[in-house]
């Protein structure tokens, strides 16, 4: 790609005023990029410019025909005022993986990178400064041409919005409950479960609120052919702590390749755990609480980070994992990341990239 960025900037704020509570993706930074695709001049138009409205015709097929990927991650604010993003080159790639699946164009994710800590670096003043508060980043692609017809678009538009969020867990790190769930399905292997696509949360959006009217955090999905094998939850991934073994459902093409997950994993081989990837069943996971030898659940991802989860129910079987307390490694990976996160700890994976501090000449 022979890209070069333009910079439309709008002045930049002496103070910026965030609230107390942040909530997530409710405010939104003061600049963003964007660029389009054709087959005639690949992507061009690369610009950071100021947060606007999307002009779209009626018939832009991403709204009929659902084309359209985004991406989740963070950047955060070290006690030394350096700013950092987690492992964002593992998500631009996921981003090309999802591209491919439904047939859009694939990015330079090495170009698109240095975009996003142009634009970071730019609204760095947005970037909060709490504990457990971040800059959460927002790629998304669409298919932008205005016409209809069932085909993939000819024309593309690739964004990137930044919001200032705030903790996930507002009262400390607790447990969560969660429902498992047989009654829906979210995805089929071959399907579009490994990608990070609209269709995939609209899904789950029905079988979520259901679980909410229940007093439930999020659901677990079963594989959508037997509804035998334990999946994903709605936004994170799932990993089973057994006395001897700490297990995470295999990524089948119907379970999406979570960041924190593999990095999850990654730590777990290093500390000495017996981590492995394979099927895991409902029924697996019932015998092994009715034995006493379920340690603990916990989920992974980039909102939270880890998640404890203190029940789990299925088929009106509500099982209290742990005592309905964290369990002692969920803090420990909690703890471990969010150190990484923000400086705390030596990085020593390369997940984490620095954003320079500069002034951008226009």
């Amino acid at each position: 790609m022979k890209n070069k960025i333009i910079y439309q900037l709008k002045e930049i704020r002496d103070k910026i005023n965030l609230p107390e509570k942040l909530g997530f993706g409710q405010y939104f930074t003061d600049h963003m990029f964007e660029m389009d695709y054709s087959d005639e001049l690949g992507w061009h138009n690369a610009t950071i410019k100021p947060l606007s409205d999307l002009y779209l015709h009626p018939a832009t097929s991403f709204i009929h025909y659902g084309q359209t990927i985004f991406e989740g991650l963070k950047a955060f604010k070290t006690a030394d005022d350096e700013v950092q993003i987690f492992r964002p080159d593992a998500h631009l790639q996921r981003l090309n993986n999802s591209a491919k699946r439904i047939c859009m164009p694939l990015i330079d994710t090495d170009f698109v990178l240095e975009a996003m800590k142009e634009l970071i670096a730019i609204d760095s003043d947005w970037i909060p400064t709490k504990k457990g508060e971040s800059l959460y980043i927002r790629p998304f692609m669409f298919g932008s041409d205005p016409a209809l017809g069932v085909r993939p678009s000819y024309k593309y538009k690739f964004v990137i919005i930044l919001s200032p969020v705030g903790a996930y867990y507002m009262e400390g790190f607790k447990p969560v409950k969660i429902l498992a769930q047989d009654d829906y399905v979210r995805a089929v292997r071959k399907g579009l479960g490994e990608c990070k696509t609209a269709a995939n949360y609209a899904a789950s959006l029905l079988a979520a609120k259901e679980a909410a009217q229940k007093g439930f955090t999020q659901v677990l999905w079963l594989d959508g052919v037997e509804q035998k094998y334990i999946e994903e939850v709605g936004t994170m991934n799932i990993f089973i702590h057994f006395k001897d073994e700490v297990a995470t459902p295999k990524l089948t093409g119907s379970i999406l390749p979570g960041i924190t997950r593999r990095s999850v994993i990654q730590l777990l081989k290093e500390w000495g755990y017996n981590i492995n990837e394979r099927l895991i069943s409902m029924r697996e996971v019932i015998d092994a609480y009715d034995s006493g030898n379920l340690v603990g659940v916990f989920g992974t991802g980039t909102a939270a980070v880890i998640s404890s989860v203190g029940l789990l129910s299925y088929k009106g079987k509500d099982m209290i994992i742990n005592d309905g307390k964290v369990g002692e490694l969920d803090l420990k990976l909690f703890n471990e990341l969010t150190a990484i996160h923000y400086g705390e700890k030596e990085d020593s994976h390369n997940w984490i990239f620095k954003v320079e501090k500069k002034s951008i000449e226009v």
